[in-house]
């Protein structure tokens, strides 16, 4: 490795996005009590500035500035400097992103803020050109130098204003759990469809896929075509466009303009995660050709570029390759021709190597506008035809794409996307029955459950080098408790719900609060932050606080805890107003809703064939009903005194009422479909 002339603190961190800033001229540290420690003593501002690996922006912000002696030399002077990757520490990003957004509207990444040295912000943005950056660092120095009474005084206030939009975005009154707030919430949310593109209307278009589970959900619930048809040409058009990886596999982080095209190339885990879950769910609906490709080619890809040897995920694939955004992944028309041969025509018509798929710079990004099924009857194939043809082309381009320069791979393992991925793997396995899958989540929550939780339950939030570190966040527990109650309700193993309730009882201790009746985002002896927040609001990620209270409805069932659903129905009910307000901002709630709007089913399965049962039952869209099942006799409560030697019983039950046992698979669809 060639000489580097700068070195910082960073140097020993292991994040990715933290270690590609170890030698900038910044004296960078990491968050931690010697830089906060530093700023009090030296009574200097801190220059808190996060982002994460696959970040463009951050990439463009550190050349231009980060990397620039002359800016380095301002902010050393000046402020002791902090970087953080936003993945490692999402407990310290909530918090001044609130305030970023509350000076300035807007939020993003690189987050940038200035803070008093004990933590409570003064001034912040997101990416600032040089110029620019040096003006606003040195007019807040000067600032808080001429002005140190009203500094203090604005930081009061802002602190305040931040513990009110992280704490109280949450009514104060209980409202009644309503089942008609379901079809208002439906009727407001279609005025937002973009019924030629799918999606919302507008771009930049992000996927959202809890949105679109909920609304697959909701089509079924209602037998309404109008949002079923949408889901359908949403996922049509994400999985056609530049924004699902057409050679490799897997979905892109958003796509820049609306029809699905020009994606911000990054890849990250928990899109792909949940993306498998919402298009195998899709699939158990209406068994598209087109949803099972994008399971098994994702799958493909996380197995290809995503997983460690120890079978934990990595977090991320960055935009950029060679400095150049989206260069791994675009093609010229030159190169595809040489490499395509006598096929190009067929495969410029299929892939629209055309002004369509053409991009800048004499690239052309891959996109599809036919079913496979339409394109070979209008170019006179026969569809076995065009789907060999179509392997080989892949087969072909993957292979040049392995002589490529690769974009960077952030190789940290996070808990929560990696939980998040079992259950999208354990979906995918109820809809298409591939061992495969659920080998694959089985290792995973091993590797979970060996390397990142202690022999005490606690979870930890990274992983790296063979070290777990960074005490666990509520996503971890949640993510993590949905993920091992999905594994036991598709294998019947007891220890995968036994450790999911160990997880709760320790999730009630460090997070929740009887009095707000919500969970705290970081746990209660967390001592390194100006205050704890509550996450709410289903993002890209639904939120820890909507998982979690869906988990404990279900653990409820499987643990007969009516102490559980009383937890969940009390956040329900101070939530239903967000709800009604703003559904496509708390769409993982507005599940939590239907679950009790029409309490969930229970199926119980007890003999020696419970497992084949249960994985027949499975291949259904079931997404109202809790299973349990087991080979043996049981004490679980749902099982206790149901074991009979020599048979197999499937048990329906709602509302702690069961209908007699029936034992086939076509009686037990016509109980729940009645």
């Amino acid at each position: 490795m060639e000489n580097q002339q700068y070195t910082n603190e960073l140097i020993h961190e292991t994040s990715p996005y933290l270690l590609q800033h170890a030698h900038n001229p910044v004296n960078w540290q990491p968050w931690g009590d010697k830089a906060l420690s530093q700023a009090k003593s030296e009574n200097k501002l801190l220059l808190i500035s996060i982002g994460y690996s696959a970040c463009h922006w951050c990439h463009v912000m550190e050349h231009e500035s980060f990397e620039d002696e002359t800016v380095a030399q301002i902010m050393n002077d000046q402020f002791v400097c902090i970087k953080i990757d936003r993945e490692e520490r999402p407990d310290i990003d909530h918090i001044y992103m609130s305030a970023v957004q509350l000076l300035s509207g807007r939020g993003g990444w690189p987050l940038n803020c200035i803070a008093l040295p004990d933590g409570r912000p003064i001034w912040g943005g997101t990416y600032f050109p040089k110029e620019n950056w040096i003006q606003a660092l040195e007019a807040v120095s000067k600032f808080y130098a001429e002005n140190p009474e009203k500094t203090e005084e604005y930081a009061t206030k802002l602190r305040e204003g931040i513990e009110q939009s992280t704490l109280i975005p949450i009514s104060q009154e209980n409202s009644a759990i309503d089942p008609l707030l379901l079809p208002n919430i439906l009727g407001k949310w279609q005025s937002y469809f973009d019924t030629k593109n799918g999606g919302t209307k507008g771009a930049p278009k992000f996927m959202l896929p809890n949105n679109w589970q909920f609304l697959l959900r909701a089509g079924m619930q209602f037998q309404d075509k109008t949002i079923s048809n949408q889901v359908k040409l949403t996922l049509q058009k994400m999985a056609f466009g530049g924004l699902y990886d057409q050679i490799g596999g897997g979905f892109a982080r958003y796509s820049t303009d609306d029809i699905w095209k020009v994606p911000h190339f990054e890849k990250m885990l928990y899109d792909n995660a949940q993306l498998l879950r919402l298009y195998a769910e899709a699939w158990q609906v209406d068994p598209n050709p087109l949803y099972e490709q994008a399971v098994s080619e994702t799958i493909d890809f996380l197995k290809r570029e995503m997983l460690s040897p120890e079978n934990g995920f990595y977090s991320a694939l960055d935009a950029d390759s060679e400095g150049i955004e989206g260069k791994f992944y675009t093609w010229t028309k030159t190169e595809l021709q040489k490499l395509i041969g006598d096929d190009f025509e067929l495969f410029s018509d299929y892939y629209n190597i055309n002004s369509l798929g053409y991009w800048e710079h004499n690239q052309y990004i891959l996109m599809r506008t036919e079913s496979n099924e339409t394109f070979a009857e209008n170019h006179q194939l026969t569809l076995n035809e065009l789907q060999s043809k179509i392997r080989l082309w892949k087969r072909e381009l993957l292979t040049e794409l392995e002589k490529r320069i690769r974009p960077g791979l952030d190789d940290k393992i996070l808990a929560s996307w990696n939980a998040m991925t079992i259950s999208g793997l354990i979906s995918c396995y109820k809809a298409f029955g591939e061992q495969e899958y659920l080998n694959l989540a089985s290792a995973n929550a091993t590797f979970l459950k060996e390397k990142m939780i202690s022999a005490e339950g606690e979870v930890f939030h990274s992983y790296k080098n063979s070290q777990a570190k960074i005490s666990g966040f509520l996503e971890d527990y949640a993510f993590v408790i949905e993920a091992f109650t999905a594994l036991f309700e598709v294998t019947g193993e007891i220890s995968w719900l036994n450790f999911s309730e160990q997880l709760t009882k320790r999730s009630i201790n460090e997070f929740y609060d009887p009095e707000k009746l919500f969970f705290y985002f970081s746990p209660k002896n967390q001592s390194d932050l100006i205050t704890r927040t509550v996450e709410v609001y289903d993002n890209v990620i639904p939120s820890s606080n909507s998982v979690m209270a869906r988990n404990l409805l279900r653990l409820s069932y499987l643990f007969d805890r009516p102490d559980y659903k009383k937890i969940a129905e009390d956040m329900l009910e101070r939530m239903t107003g967000n709800i009604t307000e703003y559904p496509s901002g708390y769409s993982n709630w507005a599940q939590l809703l239907m679950d009790f709007t029409r309490s969930p089913r229970e199926v119980v399965i007890i003999g020696e064939k419970a497992i084949v049962h249960l994985k027949n039952l499975q291949k259904h869209y079931l997404p109202d009903v809790i299973f349990c099942a087991s080979t043996t006799a049981s004490d679980l409560s749902l099982l206790k005194d149901r074991y009979v030697s020599g048979k197999t019983l499937i048990y329906i039950c709602q509302d702690n009422t069961c209908q007699l046992p029936v034992e086939t698979i076509e009686e037990a669809l016509r109980l729940l479909s009645s």
